[in-house]
Order: C-alpha cells, then structure tokens, then sequence
C-alpha cells in the first residue's frame, strides 16, 4: 500500500517528535508545580506551536491509569485517538500519531477509527503499536496478558487484519489463532496509501515485529556506542525481511543558558523534587512487564527516570544540547523525540536557540512558511 507524503519523510536529517504531551506530567516525574498539565488547551496550544516551528511529529503515551506518588505520575491523560484528531483538525503539517495497544481495541474498530483520523489530516496521522505490557490497566480492563513473544503474535493477527480491511474490495475471512472474522469490509479505505507506522521495544520480538511491519522503530539510549550498534542491528533485521527501516531514539531536553543554570533546574526538579515512589513503581513496572529498557538500565540510570521516563537526558546550554544531537544523527538515528518539564514554556527556547544552531550544523531545513 502506498503511503501519503507527511513530514515523517521529509528531508531533514534529524527529525524531532514531542513525547508525552497527552500525560500529566509529560515525562518528568516530578512534583514541581510548574510540572506538564496535561489540558487539552495546553496540548493544543503546543501543538500549534510545534507545527509552526517545523517539529515532524507529537508522540503520545497511551495510559489508562497513573504511577502513583505524590504526583500520581501519568494518572491525568488524554486518549490518544481522539486527541490525535482534535490536532490533526487544528493543526498544518505536523504528524500526528496515536498509541494503540493491540489487546485492547478490536481491530475492525481500530481500522475504522484510524481511518477517519486519516481523512479529517488528509494522511498527516500515524500510528504507533503497542502489543501490551502494562499489567495494572490489564487488571483495570480484566484481562489476562499473553506471555511476552506471544503478545507480538497478537500483534501480527491484529495488524494483518488491518491491513487487509484498507486493501481489500471485497468481503473476507480471516482464520488466525487470535481472531476469527467472517465477511469482513471496510470504506473508505486510508487517505492517500497506509498512514505511517511505528513501534517500541529492545526484547528480539519487539525488534523482529518492528522490522516487519513498521516505518520507525524507536529504542532506547543508553549510550552512543551501544545505540550506533543497535541501529546497525534493526537495520539488519528489517533487510531480513526485504524492507528498509528508520531508526529513532527518545530524549529528554533541559536547556538553559549555560550549562550551570541546565545543571541545577535538573537536579532541582530530579533530586530535590523528584517524586520517588512513583518513579520507583514506574521502573517495577517497566522492569517485571515490558522489555522497551535494557536490563542495565535500572541499575544506572534511576535518575533517568526520575528525569524523563528513562531516556536519554540532554541538559545543557543550546550549544551542548545541539552538539549532543548531532552525535545522536552521527550514531544513525534519524531522529529523537523531546520532552520538557513543561512543554508551552520551554519550547520557545528550544525553537529559538536550539533549532537554528542545528540547521547551521546541516541536521535541519529552515522552516518554509
């Protein structure tokens, strides 16, 4: 199926997606008051000014309940589907992705609901899988989750049947081992071709579904070494199956004047007022159900959590912050997700100071207006 020309595959050569902004908090885990409200006059307000700043694309988080703690991390949080569309709706050029566990939502469904948002953005929307791994809003829906490498398996039926409802003309069986379909149909189909897919994970099941199916696969830092082999290594995987794929990885942005003023925000708002049982029920989590994190992870980067979810912290003046990209960019990555304390305040310096510094570096095209 062909695919809609979005900013995803646009020409420069780091691209930069917001991660989070559909959760309290975004992904800091935090308790300072100045801390991601997740409003929907927020999130739209970002998202105009993201797409005025020439951003590819906002990432959301799909969660149904929060981490606990003081600030009840990631408790507050706008479905991602239908924040999706109220964006895409209000928005230009950007790409917007919703998050989609497979287990939860009925694929007929999900084809038709997916394909709506495809028309009102004239094909700027997105999709990222999710096969399922938070068991709390398992338990919350009551239902069992399959066992690791089989929750990819589901994955795969779910996403075959998909498929087929934005290909085929005709009525169709479809006999898995999950889903059982009898005269199944769907119009209109996708607007302008298949919207562009993307996954997360680091467990072989993860990477091997991601080669196969997606656009993007997204994974996380640890370090430039270890990430420069594992873009290499996705890449393989998806040559494996005849198809070419691009690699992303997550971050976390504090950026100050000078690398003193970063320095001390983070430790600020990480070490002073880090909101520590929820970031230790958030790595619980992550470590006994998921396998998006590398094992040595929770051992070294506790802090991480604390700061973004885990991911790669980038905290300095823009200079630093722009020169630590670029080796993002040296390593293969075409490109990083961001993500701020608060995402309306702090943007503006990083679309000011930031961005222009990487389109003197040739990672980035000034904005066409």
């Amino acid at each position: 199926m062909s695919q809609p020309k979005t900013s995803m595959f646009n020409r420069n050569k780091l691209k930069l997606g917001i991660f989070s902004p559909n959760c309290s908090s975004g992904m800091a885990v935090t308790k300072v008051p100045e801390r991601w409200d997740a409003s929907w006059e927020n999130n739209l307000k970002l998202a105009q000014m993201a797409d005025e700043a020439g951003i590819e694309f906002l990432l959301p988080i799909a969660r149904w309940k929060g981490y606990g703690g003081e600030s009840n991390f990631q408790g507050s949080t706008l479905e991602t589907i239908t924040w999706a569309c109220g964006l895409l709706a209000s928005t230009r050029n950007i790409s917007v992705f919703g998050t989609v566990h497979a287990p939860m939502v009925h694929p007929i469904f999900a084809a038709k609901q997916m394909v709506t948002t495809s028309h009102i953005s004239r094909g700027r929307f997105g999709l990222n899988i999710v096969c399922g791994w938070n068991k709390d809003e398992f338990d919350m829906f009551g239902m069992e989750q399959l066992e690791h490498d089989k929750r990819y398996d589901y994955g795969q039926e779910w996403w075959d049947v998909i498929q087929k409802i934005w290909t085929e003309k005709a009525p169709f069986n479809y006999d898995g081992q999950y889903f059982h379909l009898r005269d199944v149909i769907g119009e209109p189909k996708p607007y302008g071709g298949r919207p562009v897919v993307m996954n997360a994970g680091s467990s072989g099941a993860g990477r091997s579904f991601g080669a196969r199916n997606c656009d993007f696969l997204f994974t996380v830092l640890t370090d430039l070494e270890k990430g420069a082999k594992d873009v290499v290594d996705i890449k393989a995987a998806a040559a494996g199956f005849q198809r070419a794929i691009d690699v992303f990885t997550t971050s976390y942005v504090v950026v100050r004047p000078t690398k003193k003023e970063a320095v001390e925000y983070h430790d600020y708002y990480t070490k002073e007022m880090g909101d520590i049982p929820a970031a230790e029920y958030l790595m619980k989590m992550q470590g006994l159900h998921a396998q998006s994190f590398p094992p040595e992870a929770f051992k070294l980067f506790r802090e991480r959590f604390v700061g973004g979810h885990g991911v790669y912290p980038l905290i300095g003046s823009p200079d630093d912050v722009a020169a630590e990209m670029a080796k993002i960019s040296q390593a293969g990555f075409i490109g990083t997700t961001i993500a701020f304390v608060n995402y309306v305040k702090e943007l503006p310096y990083f679309r000011d100071e930031v961005l222009p510094r990487l389109e003197r570096l040739g990672l980035r095209e000034p904005v066409q207006r």
